[in-house]
């Protein structure tokens, strides 16, 4: 006899709503659209929560190809699966990445959060436990977990030593916490905006100069205090001619410096070789050097036992359809992170 076997329903399109973009500065415009089933190796997730990053921004700017939805900084719960896809089931809580880890190929990337629905490949997604607050821990997705990894894993901060940072978004004060929590005796913290030295203290920052305060070149600033110059320095703003400032601030014979910015334009670095001769090195970071689903379970960890701020770096907390009001705060410098709540 013949058996049959049972009729699997697949899943259906979804339309839902997702703040597109259809040019550039242009505010987001929120509209239906249709969410594909997941297809092989992939996994749909109802988004939950949003936070906007500063790389929405630069993108949004100027260098994105339009219509487009932006997002990639998310938590949400897996929606339905696609054929193949063993590690994730239906209702499971995750975090999206924009740095896939399939543990087979070399790299994948995908992500739009700016969607009530969004596929994924299954690489750019790690489990979380499924009572970690989702509307907090989707800055691990992508900010802080940059700026705590290019503190720990790319520049690997000594005990007692300078610290400088150029930048004090959520990544540069990321840097910042991961700096204190290494021991660094040092950290100093630059930005043109006055309003961020105050809170700055709270994440590690011992020392704030805004260089529009300075009669002096910042880098000699920074020499004076650190005597020589400081042991680490990042670069947290995007800004390619600050790279150099930053080389020029670090110490001779062992400096090192960490971009992490992204750039608005002119993407291209310069610097005299006579820096690197000295000794100085400068190293880029992607993703503070995380391996997501091998190490963003630990940092998640490390936020349930309150071994890491993150609740901190949240300065607003917006509906979806104020997602235009996000984009603005931070363009006028007036935000870490804002966190945009998909359901009402």
């Amino acid at each position: 006899m013949q058996m049959s076997l049972p009729c699997v329903k697949q899943p259906d399109v979804i339309t839902c709503k997702a703040a597109v973009a259809w040019g550039a500065g242009k505010p987001l415009v929120i509209e239906e659209v249709n969410v594909n089933p997941p297809q092989a190796m992939e996994i749909r997730i109802k988004v939950v929560c949003t936070s906007l990053c500063r790389s929405d921004i630069t993108a949004w700017e100027s260098q994105a190809i339009f219509p487009r939805i932006f997002g990639h900084e998310a938590t949400g719960i897996v929606e339905s699966v696609g054929q193949g896809v063993t590690e994730f089931t239906e209702g499971d809580h995750v975090l999206t990445v924009f740095i896939g880890e399939c543990g087979k190929c070399r790299q994948c990337t995908s992500v739009s959060s700016f969607s009530e629905y969004t596929v994924v490949h299954s690489g750019c997604a790690v489990k979380i436990s499924s009572v970690v607050p989702l509307e907090k821990v989707c800055l691990l997705s992508c900010g802080v977990a940059a700026g705590l990894g290019a503190a720990w894993n790319v520049a690997d901060i000594s005990n007692g030593s300078s610290v400088v940072i150029f930048g004090l978004g959520t990544v540069g004060l990321s840097v910042a916490q991961g700096a204190k929590l290494r021991g660094a005796s040092q950290i100093i913290g630059v930005d043109t905006n006055p309003e961020k030295g105050e809170n700055a203290k709270a994440f590690g920052i011992t020392a704030f100069i805004n260089p529009h305060d300075s009669k002096d070149p910042i880098q000699q600033v920074i020499k004076n205090l650190t005597g020589g110059g400081a042991d680490y320095s990042f670069e947290c703003i995007g800004d390619t001619g600050m790279v150099t400032t930053a080389l020029q601030a670090c110490c001779d014979g062992w400096g090192l410096t960490v971009t992490l910015g992204v750039p608005k334009v002119k993407p291209e670095v310069t610097a005299h070789y006579g820096i690197f001769l000295t000794g100085r090195t400068l190293k880029g970071s992607l993703f503070g050097g995380w391996k997501p689903k091998s190490d963003l379970p630990s940092l998640v960890d490390m936020y349930t036992k309150k071994e890491i701020q993150v609740d901190e770096y949240i300065t607003h907390n917006l509906p979806f359809e104020d997602v235009n009001k996000a984009f603005n705060l931070m363009r006028e410098g007036k935000c870490l992170r804002c966190v945009i709540h998909m359901a009402k």
